[in-house]
């Protein structure tokens, strides 16, 4: 079979079997798949990545110890967890310290024909929902965490930093659930999609609001993000760092201390909210794709997903 291969700064299509199936495992054929900036950030070096990449997905389940996986569609959540340290005893297996992540530590990812996953990370899609919608649940999970983490007041005003692919899913959780959202960023393009589904939109350069937030959330992807989500929030308020990225970050402290801010690291999140918000058709995912192609030409998908202005990429069975 065939499988995306990133190694020294290359995307190559590489053959190699079909992956065995442990047992509480199942196999998985792949449907369709998503680019992130974290592949992308793989792909750049980020944890010395060599490997394959790909952690968003939709899949059909072709062999599983459970029948009532078989041929059904599914997506999966990424950390494989050891389900016996104290960590996952106490429901945090996301943070599980022998933990493999798909295709991104120690366990190939998604792109490529077939591919496992333990079956208690699996959940099954809805029939009515298409592929290229299902493939965002990872994502969408990513901003649904936020709310997990922190109890916001309802209809609080909240600052989204950033318009890329997590700011805009971001924008859109917040807001589908009853907040006044605020998105900045620099393109009116972009900011459109959050902006149809009711999202309060501003195209900013570098000037921002200053303290003017009990929340922000810096999604820009940048290194320069939280020092500018640091100076619009509110003394004694509440940053949440979603960026991910290959560079270190220079960061003045004494704002933080003297005004006494929380910084809250946030990551992956559960699939249950994130499967609901996209059925009810919540979240514009639509006008996210730029485009889709077939796993064998992913080296044009990558291309195309690190050029400026394209969001997301999708990649489909052959």
């Amino acid at each position: 079979m065939i499988a995306v291969q990133l190694e020294n700064r290359r995307v190559s299509i590489i053959h190699v079997s079909k992956p065995r199936r442990p047992v509480g495992y199942s196999r998985i054929r792949l449907l369709c798949g998503g680019i992130c900036n974290t592949d992308l950030e793989l792909l750049q070096g980020y944890y010395g990545f060599s490997g394959i990449p790909g952690h968003e997905f939709v899949g059909e389940v072709v062999e599983s110890d459970d029948p009532r996986l078989v041929g059904q569609r599914v997506v999966g959540e990424i950390n494989l967890a050891c389900r016996k340290c104290d960590w996952c005893k106490r429901g945090l297996d996301r943070h599980c310290p022998t933990r493999k992540v798909l295709g991104i530590v120690g366990h190939p990812g998604a792109f490529r024909e077939y591919l496992t996953l333990p079956d208690v990370n699996l959940h099954v899609v809805p029939e009515s929902m298409p592929n290229e919608v299902a493939v965002f649940s990872e994502p969408v999970a990513a901003a649904c965490e936020i709310l997990d983490q922190v109890s916001i007041p309802k209809y609080e005003t909240i600052a989204v930093l950033g318009d890329g692919k997590l700011g805009l899913l971001i924008s859109q959780v917040l807001h589908s659930t009853g907040h006044v959202v605020h998105q900045f960023g620099r393109h009116q393009d972009k900011l459109r999609i959050a902006q149809r589904m009711g999202v309060q939109t501003e195209t900013v350069g570098k000037a921002v609001p200053l303290a003017a937030y009990g929340y922000v959330v810096d999604a820009t992807g940048s290194s320069g993000g939280l020092s500018q989500a640091v100076r619009m929030t509110r003394p004694r308020g509440t940053v949440f760092l979603k960026s991910t990225i290959h560079d270190k970050v220079a960061l003045d402290t004494a704002p933080i201390v003297v005004n006494e801010i929380t910084l809250v690291g946030s990551r992956c999140g559960r699939f249950e909210p994130a499967l609901r918000l996209l059925g009810r058709g919540a979240i514009n995912v639509a006008d996210m794709i730029s485009g889709s192609m077939p796993l064998s030409e992913a080296r044009r998908g990558f291309a195309q997903a690190r050029r400026a202005g394209i969001l997301k990429v999708l990649l489909h069975a052959d």
